[in-house]
């Protein structure tokens, strides 16, 4: 603290100067609001490749579930029911505890209807899921 001296008496100044900090945190403030917009789609990434997420998931344990636009549910190729899907997946995660369910849905399909489906399989207490999904053109 420094002391200031009056022609009569001597005495302390009290007060914090925070000029400086305001000022350092105006310019980050800036820097950042100019920064964010640019990170949503600036740097193009090649994945890199690992032998580990090959042996991920074993593929015998991947199920696959298919739901056309008619919201006609495929368990591997056979016809089930949402009730009868979740039975088979329950009895599946009994079975083997590492199953994997991929959904391949189809693109015009409600939103609705694709979280039921997810719904099911969590019901099941299937945590490995996944989506697939076709790149753009």
């Amino acid at each position: 603290m420094r002391r200031f001296s009056n022609r009569q008496s001597l005495h302390t100044v009290t007060e914090l100067n925070v000029t400086p900090l305001l000022d350092l945190a105006f310019v980050l403030l800036i820097i950042f609001m100019i920064t964010t917009p640019l990170m949503d789609n600036s740097v193009d990434l090649v994945v890199p490749s690992s032998e580990a997420s090959q042996k991920a998931v074993d593929p015998s344990a991947v199920q696959t579930i298919a739901i056309n636009r008619e919201e006609l549910l495929r368990l591997n190729d056979r016809p089930v029911t949402l009730p009868e899907l979740e039975e088979a997946l329950a009895q599946l995660k009994t079975e083997r505890p590492d199953v994997a369910v991929v959904i391949r849905a189809h693109r015009e399909l409600p939103v609705q209807k694709l979280i039921d489906l997810t719904d099911a399989v969590r019901r099941a207490k299937i945590t490995k899921l996944g989506v697939v999904t076709n790149p753009e053109s």
